[in-house]
């Protein structure tokens, strides 16, 4: 701490030697200063006042057909690039500003200077922006923000019809794209359908699907085959039931009759005449005459033959019965559901075979058949996905078409300018009040920098600590110097004469700054 002190002291024992110098430098420093400040040509601000109105009542109507950007963030990245170096060439033409540049270099340097001095806020959260420019001439600064007020408005609507456009084509040339694609697509497709004929379902099932359905329905085939010849049949045998009840009474009948209607009639003729000989015998001979005898014998041979020309007759008519013909409902009846049932059957056999010879193909196709189900699921997958995008850039095509009618017709936002430009009658800029007090600090400062560097300079020991620690040598003795009468009141007289150099300094910056505040009141 006492270090601390004894370089404070002697730090102040320095300035003080070179007071004078210090002040000198303040008063010429100061004195500049205060005439600088003075100098500094007045700068007028004009601005201009634009509200940007986002909300459009064509938007929520068209929610969902139309894209709907964000119509605040470009208002923003427009007002934060909208200072750019084309535009503000564009606005120096506009604002006459070129008239007095004499080449490229001065053109550039314009440029520059625009640039950092224009300015774009942005006031609050509600679209509300201030552009502003200060120039020594007020009618310049005006004109200078009415031609970026233009720009602002025309920028706008300018990028939003180039992006539109912009978007439009790209997408125009990818739908391109994708038709050269669909094409290529649809006519591999149609070359494998056209290859595998046979394989297509037009249910969508896979082989394994179609053979189960075919060996479904040849067991159904069968089925309905061994029902109708199990049909058939009983209509058969209930047909020869019938035929064969009514020809058997039919035949009894017919034997009985024939029975009846047997004759030999040689036979009996002559069992007749040997019969009446007989009598006639009888009636003049015995019974035991030999031509009685005789004749009764021939009667029984005769008898005998008789007997078995009948059977022998009766067994022929055994063996060839007569043909029956039976004419009855029940007959005709089961006649017509036989032949129905043949038809059915003969139909059903059919379908048997053709469904055994699909199912017999379609076994040979399954060998092949995860190949081709690979290659067609590909095709597929590929014409889906060209399918899919193309109709997506479609809808994007017609939705971008009707985004840009839609910024053509309400535009990105509604710019309303809420204060037309207008320049201050009141300089802005340079503050006065602020840069005297500035000038005076610095004149200050520039007085104690001098009156320090001087006293480094020109370095004197305060202190004998001070001196040992420079030379390095020991110190024997330190001779106090007692100050006279005449020196203190020489040294007081200083002091006041500085102050009042130093009150007179800052009395002439407070005189001015009274009457830098005293015009600007009355100018205002």
């Amino acid at each position: 701490m006492d270090e601390i002190i004894g370089q404070f002291s002697a730090t102040a024992s320095g300035l003080w030697r070179h007071r004078w110098l210090g002040v000198a430098v303040a008063w010429v420093v100061g004195i500049i200063a205060c005439l600088v400040v003075a100098l500094v040509p007045d700068k007028y601000e004009a601005s201009a006042r634009i509200f940007v109105d986002t909300q459009s009542i064509l938007k929520p109507l068209m929610s969902g057909l139309a894209v709907q950007p964000n119509v605040d963030q470009q208002v923003v990245m427009l007002s934060r690039t909208l200072i750019s170096r084309p535009n503000v060439e564009k606005l120096i033409r506009m604002a006459d500003l070129d008239l007095k540049t004499q080449n490229r270099a001065d053109q550039d340097a314009l440029i520059d200077e625009l640039m950092k001095t224009l300015e774009i806020k942005n006031v609050g959260r509600d679209n509300l922006y201030v552009l502003s420019y200060r120039d020594t001439s007020p009618q310049k600064a005006k004109r200078v923000v009415q031609s970026l007020v233009s720009i602002f408005v025309e920028s706008s609507m300018g990028d939003a019809r180039k992006d539109s456009n912009t978007a439009r084509k790209f997408i125009d040339e990818q739908i391109k794209t994708y038709v050269a694609k669909l094409e290529e697509a649809e006519a591999r497709l149609k070359a494998f359908k056209v290859r595998n004929l046979e394989l297509q379902n037009a249910e969508g099932k896979d082989m394994a699907q179609q053979l189960s359905v075919l060996s479904d329905q040849l067991n159904n085939a069968r089925l309905e085959l061994r029902e109708a010849e199990n049909a058939r049949d009983a209509a058969r045998h209930q047909l020869e039931n019938e035929k064969s009840q009514s020809a058997d009474a039919t035949t009894r009948s017919l034997l009985q009759e024939s029975a009846g209607a047997i004759a030999t009639p040689v036979l009996d003729a002559r069992i007749e005449a040997q019969k009446s000989n007989l009598d006639m015998l009888l009636q003049r001979y015995t019974d035991q005459h030999p031509d009685v005898e005789g004749t009764r014998r021939l009667i029984a041979e005769l008898e005998e033959s008789r007997r078995k020309e009948i059977a022998a007759q009766r067994r022929v008519a055994m063996a060839n019965p007569p043909v029956v013909q039976t004419n009855s409902l029940a007959s005709q009846e089961l006649n017509r559901i036989l032949a129905t049932q043949e038809v059915q059957v003969a139909s059903l056999r059919a379908r048997v075979g053709e469904y055994s010879a699909r199912l017999a193909r379609a076994r040979e196709l399954m060998k092949i058949a995860p190949q081709i189900e690979a290659e067609s699921a590909q095709l597929n997958r590929d014409y889906d996905i060209n399918k899919k995008n193309y109709n997506d850039l479609v809808a994007r095509r017609e939705s971008a078409a009707l985004s840009g009618d839609l910024e053509g017709a309400a535009g990105v936002a509604d710019f309303r300018l809420i204060d037309p430009p207008r320049a201050a009658p009141k300089p802005v800029a340079p503050n006065r009040l602020l840069l005297l007090p500035m000038a005076l600090l610095l004149a200050l400062i520039a007085g104690v920098a001098s009156a320090t560097l001087m006293s480094r300079v020109r370095a004197v020991f305060f202190d004998g600590n001070a001196l040992r620690e420079v030379s390095g040598m020991p110190l024997l003795g330190v001779i106090t110097m007692v100050p006279s009468e005449a020196t203190l009141v020489s040294e007081r007289r200083d002091r006041r004469n500085v102050s009042i150099a130093l009150g007179a300094l800052v009395g002439v910056y407070v005189v001015g700054m009274v009457v830098v505040a005293f015009l600007s009141g009355w100018m205002g």
